[in-house]
């Protein structure tokens, strides 16, 4: 099924138009500030450090780094893109193992004591790039996303799989590479991982990074600890025993690493795998219509959100003392309409069963319910690039009605990193630049190459990759 491209509703009439016809109850402004008074340029105060404004950066993986972890010539510029987009909150700013087996591919980003002096290299080309567009780093607030990819680990080649799992699961296993119990994780295994996330703090703390982000999103192993509820064990069925892997990392952190922030990146609600249809269209229909009790923040139906847990977690992290959240849902791996909504699906997705603004209002309320709940934490927000020309109406209006305290963008930066600038300064979006959710940065990857901007950044555009995408889309 075709749906309207956002690209075609110049006025704000025709943009509330369609949200009225599909039943969405979106805030936007149609007048977006600029200057130093307007919503998205106020500061926040966080036990992390000062935060200038209201835009944040999401963590992104090239899948091209070295293969010992260290970053690249295409890294390092990512990271320089990051310093000039004026947004003042780097969430992680890339996924970083902690340890060769937790890799997403084999070119991510690790952080030991080998990697140590380039992954600081990257903060520094970071800061130094925004003091030098925007005057100080007294307010830019950097941290470092620490993560195991957990049922998705490719440490050893982009194409293959090696899972290690909390838990069997009756539809991911098969999909994923998981065919006996030796991929699961004991107790003990899980026991050394904390000390490997505890290790992998103190050196971003050396590093010169404010704090550091236990990664708990997407469906990798933080998040799927939280959906534990058939493991048996320390780690596995109440909800305490669940949370006990971040708990215990935090405790380590605290007493290794006194002075470091942590934040929290969690999938608030999750779905059903979802897979291509047998329509030609092949769009996404969900594995099975049968009761699903593997979502964390899921109802029970598979496709329905329950926050009483999320709720439950973010209170938790109160009393962690942890004040940053940023909340997406879901997994890029097994039902991408909802975490990433996109009218253009990757290479090996599914056509969007739904408008993907009703993805994009999905998580925007999601969220704004659990901000009502936790007013004193800092909750930054996900799943706006697909708003593109209407994204900075929609994020003030966010802002501004307190449903969340700042915008996080992610595949928006990779080809319009200076958006937050732009908007804070009352330019006219770029309109060449803005992402249109073509998804080539997640095929690239896909399919063993790095990610990048293909259709719209011009240094992506002339590289060799930019090619061999069009031949695999049948371009």
């Amino acid at each position: 099924m075709a749906y309207p491209r956002i690209s075609t509703f110049k006025t704000a009439e025709q943009f509330q138009a369609r949200l009225d016809e599909l039943q969405l109850d979106l805030p936007f402004d149609a007048v977006v500030g600029s200057g130093a008074d307007s919503v998205l340029a106020q500061p926040l105060p966080s036990v992390c450090g000062a935060i200038g404004n209201r835009w944040c950066i999401l963590p992104m993986e090239g899948w091209d780094g070295t293969t010992d972890g260290r970053p690249s010539d295409l890294t390092r510029r990512r990271w320089q893109n990051f310093g000039l987009s004026g947004a003042k909150l780097m969430w992680g700013c890339e996924a970083v193992a902690v340890r060769p087996d937790g890799r997403a591919n084999p070119n991510q980003l690790m952080i030991n004591d080998q990697t140590l002096a380039e992954i600081e290299s990257l903060r520094t080309l970071l800061e130094s790039t925004h003091q030098q567009h925007f005057g100080t780093t007294n307010d830019l607030c950097v941290g470092l996303q620490l993560t195991h990819s957990g049922r998705f680990a490719r440490p050893s080649d982009k194409r293959r799989m090696e899972p290690r799992v909390a838990y069997r699961h009756p539809f991911l296993d098969a999909r994923f590479g998981v065919s006996s119990d030796d991929c699961l994780l004991s107790d003990d295994d899980l026991k050394r991982l904390i000390d490997d996330f505890v290790d992998a703090a103190k050196l971003a703390q050396t590093a010169g990074f404010r704090w550091v982000d236990v990664k708990h999103c997407h469906g990798y192993l933080g998040h799927e600890m939280l959906s534990s509820y058939d493991r048996p064990g320390l780690f596995g069925g109440s909800f305490e025993n669940r949370t006990r892997f971040l708990r215990e990392i935090a405790a380590g952190i605290r007493s290794e690493a006194p002075g470091l922030g942590i934040g929290v990146r969690v999938s608030v609600f999750d779905f059903v795998p979802f897979q291509p249809g047998p329509s030609e269209e092949r769009t996404g229909i969900p594995v099975s219509n049968e009761p699903y009790r593997y979502a964390f923040g899921g109802d029970g139906t598979g496709q329905g959100i329950d926050l009483t847990e999320p709720q439950q977690f973010l209170s938790l992290l109160k009393t962690l003392a942890i004040d940053l959240v940023c909340t997406t849902c879901g997994s890029p791996y097994y039902n991408p309409h909802i975490q990433r909504p996109a009218l253009f699906p990757p290479s090996d997705g599914y056509q969007p069963p739904e408008d993907p603004l009703v993805g994009v209002h999905r998580q925007i309320m999601a969220t704004a319910r659990l901000k009502k709940l936790v007013p004193d934490m800092i909750v930054v927000g996900s799943g706006y690039s697909y708003l593109q020309e209407w994204l900075p109406a929609v994020g003030q209006a966010v802002v501004r009605s307190g449903m969340a305290d700042s915008i996080g963008l992610g595949r928006m930066v990779l080809s319009y990193p200076e958006l937050p600038a732009d908007s804070l300064a009352g330019r006219e979006m770029a309109r060449k630049k803005i992402c249109r959710t073509f998804s080539d940065c997640t095929t690239a990857p896909r399919n063993g190459m790095v990610s990048g901007c293909y259709p719209l950044d011009p240094f992506y555009k002339a590289r060799p990759e930019r090619a061999a995408l069009q031949t695999l889309k049948g371009e």
